[in-house]
C-alpha cells in the first residue's frame, strides 16, 4: 500500500505543479480559473488518496472520502462564482459609457 499511496501522492503533486504553471501562462481570466478548479481537484484526491493509502488504517480512508466530497462539493460552486465575476467584469468594461450631458 505504501508504494501506491507515494505513487498517488507523486501523481498529486505533479497535476498541482502543472496547475499552477497553467495559473501563470493561460492568457485571460476564464482559463486560468478552469485550470486550478480541474487540475486542483483532480491533484487533491491523489494527494488526499494517496496519504490515506500510506496511513493504512480505515479511518484514513473514510476521512479522505469526507475529504474529498467536500472539495468536490465546494470546489465547483466556487469556481462558477469565479467564472460569473469574471464575466461581469468583461461586461462591464466593454459597455459604454452613458452620457448624461
Amino acid at each position: 500500500m505504501n508504494a501506491a499511496g507515494n505513487i498517488l501522492l507523486a501523481l498529486g503533486a505533479l497535476v498541482l505543479l502543472l496547475a499552477s504553471i497553467g495559473l501563470f501562462r493561460l492568457p485571460d481570466a476564464l482559463s486560468r480559473q478552469h485550470a486550478a478548479t480541474k487540475a486542483g481537484s483532480l491533484s487533491i484526491v491523489g494527494i488526499v488518496l494517496g496519504a490515506a493509502l500510506i496511513g493504512g488504517d480505515s479511518t484514513w480512508i473514510v476521512r479522505a472520502l469526507v475529504i474529498i466530497l467536500i472539495v468536490w462539493a465546494t470546489l465547483p460552486v466556487a469556481s462558477h462564482m469565479l467564472a460569473r465575476a469574471a464575466v461581469r467584469e468583461l461586461n462591464a468594461d466593454t459597455r459604454p459609457a452613458d452620457d448624461t450631458d
